[in-house]
């Protein structure tokens, strides 16, 4: 059985979330010590390959904004509506405000953010995102969700010094720190109280979209060079 590294969230290892992020390892921990992240954390990633790789990710924007919205519309529990609703707000605020300096910043046309030509991984990724949205399984949906955000926590929470430059260092710090920690850990939690039994034949469904999904995410870092 693959053995995971260590993570920056609380887990019980045999839980749903914990058996299948030991499952997927290998792929798992080479996107978060993938020569992106460190060439981030280092500063040195080559602006070409920056660009590249946001303009690939901010087509992830508008279908990650509906899969939150599935969430607060299918979740069983009032607490965790709002939960979701607040963090909808922090996308429109902080995130989507990185994006537009940045590709400022890298003089990226506006037109190439807008309707780029999308990599393998980016529409394998939102193919994902679409289903799970019109799924309307909160399972489901949480899985994306947790991938999403648990394997940008880990690189994110890297013990690295951060890079001095806003295009390098306001990435790293999108996703990492308390605020971002907390919610990651609440989709984990969610995930786990709401999963089925993973010999069951939903658990089945959902282990293999978890498999799936995060041969992707090792994918998406790759497509940045190529």
């Amino acid at each position: 059985m693959n053995t995971a590294a260590p993570t920056t969230v609380n887990l019980q290892p045999e839980s749903f979330a914990g058996t299948l992020r030991r499952q997927t390892a290998e792929n798992w921990d080479a996107a978060v010590n993938h020569r992106f992240v460190e060439e981030l954390f280092a500063g040195t990633v080559d602006d070409d390959v920056l660009a590249r790789y946001l303009i690939q990710d901010y087509q992830f924007f508008d279908a990650f904004l509906a899969m939150l919205g599935a969430a607060v519309a299918t979740s069983d529990s009032a607490q965790a509506r709002l939960r979701f609703s607040q963090q909808l707000g922090m996308l429109a605020a902080d995130e989507d405000g990185y994006f537009t300096q940045t590709f400022r910043t890298l003089e990226v046309p506006a037109a190439q953010t807008v309707s780029p030509e999308l990599t393998r991984p980016t529409f394998e990724f939102v193919e994902h995102m679409r289903q799970v949205t019109n799924s309307r399984n909160y399972a489901d949906i949480l899985v994306v969700l947790v991938i999403a955000e648990w394997l940008y926590l880990d690189w994110g929470e890297r013990d690295l010094p951060l890079p001095a430059e806003p295009k390098h260092r306001g990435w790293i710090e999108l996703h990492r720190g308390a605020a971002f920690r907390e919610w990651t850990q609440f989709l984990i939690d969610e995930l786990d109280r709401v999963a089925p039994a993973l010999e069951s034949q939903d658990g089945r469904a959902l282990a293999a979209r978890w498999h799936d999904v995060v041969r992707i995410e090792r994918d998406f870092f790759d497509a940045a060079y190529q």
